[in-house]
């Protein structure tokens, strides 16, 4: 049984040191996190897989480590100091801010939009029901809804939507937010229908643009040196460095660039874990192609994402494909794509695929003053800029996924339920454990002797642990995910000849809990093709 609630995979990430939240003895900084031990193993291991696959594998993708800090220019020659902002507004009753854009998602979380949605799905919603609701439910849960301020409003608009619905799916969620914004006036005509705020219900003010830069200054006197500001995507620095790529690496087309690489946006509603943080990890690629050619390059693009996902393990039937509309690509976009994830709370953004055509390059040519053409090795009288593919994945959002994805509860023969994390090999955190059976220090050396032939002869991560009995450190195993632990018993020392023959051990596997003895000087080999 997989996750049902995103609580669980909070609390199992604070309890075995996957994350932690930020500055938690200061009493914390609202939606920061502090990646543990364990979840510091977790992300690079995702990203090693990432860089392995996409760089190493690719011969034309090379990779680039740009700065966090850029001149200013580079943001103005991108658009980012006029265009990269979002719509504000404020509840007048809970004065939380709601990014506008963001509403849907937001409204469909909170509990009195589910408990609607609730109601709709009996397909038998009455005007009598919607009062109860009203008068009952959203009382509690959107007090200042106007229709709670107001319980005589008429709605006579909403018994006419409640006669035309088909009742499908789609049409039951988009018939509610236009419920909601209806429910939300004290007005009796379709005319001025509000947006109320999606925690409490209440009216919100006039949207206000908003700019998501991080704005710092550069100079030893506060107030008097240059403002720059922490980048909000890794994208720019690889466009900043077209032109000393070209001349080192004397790629031809076409080829990417590849970065991993932190970025800061100031979100107005950020949340659900690492789902959207302000401090966050990138892992991006700008492939260049022929103008022309990017149509086929977007396509390639899609399909070994969705393959790279797929191979490591995530659930096919938890991910889909979203085409984004002309009113929501953005301004250098031609065609986007996402690929979501079903979260908890719905499915959300989890890797954009965007046709960003030319716009980066000939934007920062006419900033800079630099020529940023690519030259065909074939005909150097044959100048242009090339265009660009974005595949562009969110590196916290990734794990995030890896850790949704792999929460896994089962019922075991005596009744008891075992928490376990089912990673990809690849992704686990640690890779085998060594575990003495008991505390006795002649098992404990024996076992300590065993641990380091291990680390001596293999690079797999490793957890030497002698805590608990070994029960309880099977199921912290299997609840940190590591596929294999190896067990050191008093037959390996050939003190029980029930336990096994002098010099073997038992291997356990996470999965499919089966044992295994195997004698010591096998351990190596068996452990090398994992």
């Amino acid at each position: 049984m997989p996750a049902e609630s995103l609580d669980q995979i909070v609390s199992l990430c604070k309890r075995r040191g996957f994350i932690f939240p930020g500055s938690e003895i200061y009493g914390g900084l609202a939606n920061t996190w502090d990646y543990g031990p364990l979840g510091a193993e977790l992300k690079n291991n995702v990203k090693k897989q990432w860089w392995r696959t996409f760089v190493h594998k690719r011969p034309e993708i090379v990779g680039l480590d740009s700065a966090i800090l850029m001149n200013p220019k580079v943001w103005e020659a991108s658009g980012h100091l006029d265009l990269f902002t979002d719509l504000m507004s404020t509840c007048k009753f809970c004065k939380k801010h709601i990014r506008m854009d963001h509403w849907d998602m937001l409204i469909e979380q909170s509990s009195w939009f589910q408990s609607l949605t609730e109601l709709y799905k009996q397909k038998e919603v009455t005007l009598s029901d919607l009062k109860t609701w009203g008068e009952k439910t959203a009382t509690k849960l959107a007090p200042n809804l106007a229709l709670v301020r107001n319980p005589s409003i008429t709605i006579s608009w909403v018994s006419e939507k409640l006669e035309s619905l088909s009742w499908s799916e789609t049409e039951i969620l988009s018939s509610i937010r236009e419920l909601i914004r209806y429910l939300a006036t004290e007005q009796l005509t379709r005319d001025g229908l509000q947006t109320p705020c999606p925690y409490c219900g209440g009216e919100l003010t006039e949207g206000k643009s908003f700019n998501l830069l991080f704005k710092t200054h550069q100079g030893v006197i506060e107030g008097e040196g240059t403002p720059i500001y922490l980048r909000p995507e890794t994208a720019q620095g690889i466009f900043a460095n077209f032109k000393n790529i070209i001349d080192t690496e004397r790629p031809r087309l076409p080829f990417g660039v590849a970065q991993i690489g932190k970025a800061f946006r100031n979100e107005i509603t950020p949340g659900n874990f690492t789902f959207r943080t302000r401090e966050f990890e990138q892992m991006e690629i700008e492939y260049f192609v022929e103008p022309g050619k990017d149509a086929d390059a977007f396509e390639e693009w899609k399909a070994q994402v969705w393959d790279w996902y797929m191979d490591l393990g995530i659930d096919k039937d938890t991910m889909r494909i979203r085409e984004h509309d002309k009113d929501e690509l953005s301004h250098y976009s031609s065609r986007t794509i996402d690929i979501e994830y079903k979260f908890p709370w719905g499915w959300g953004e989890l890797f954009g695929l965007a046709n960003r055509g030319d716009f980066d390059l000939v934007q920062h040519e006419k900033f800079s003053g630099e020529e940023l053409k690519y030259t065909d090795p074939n005909d150097p009288k044959n100048k242009f800029i090339p265009h660009v593919i974005e595949p562009s994945f969110g590196c916290d959002r990734t794990v995030l996924t890896f850790l949704l994805d792999a929460y896994t509860e089962e019922e075991l023969e005596n009744g008891d339920v075992r928490t376990l994390m089912k990673f990809d090999p690849r992704l686990s955190p640690v890779d085998i454990a060594i575990l003495p059976l008991s505390k006795k220090d002649h098992l404990i050396e024996k076992a300590q002797e065993i641990h380091k032939m291990i680390l001596d002869k293999t690079d797999l991560v490793t957890d030497f642990d002698i805590t608990g009995s070994i029960g309880k450190r099977y199921r912290r195993q299997d609840e940190i995910g590591t596929p294999k632990a190896v067990t050191v018993d008093f037959g390996t020392l050939g003190e029980d000849k029930k336990q096994g023959k002098k010099d073997t051990v038992t291997i356990r596997d996470r999965d499919s809990l089966k044992q295994e003895r195997i004698a010591v000087g096998e351990l190596i080999e068996k452990l090398a093709g994992f």
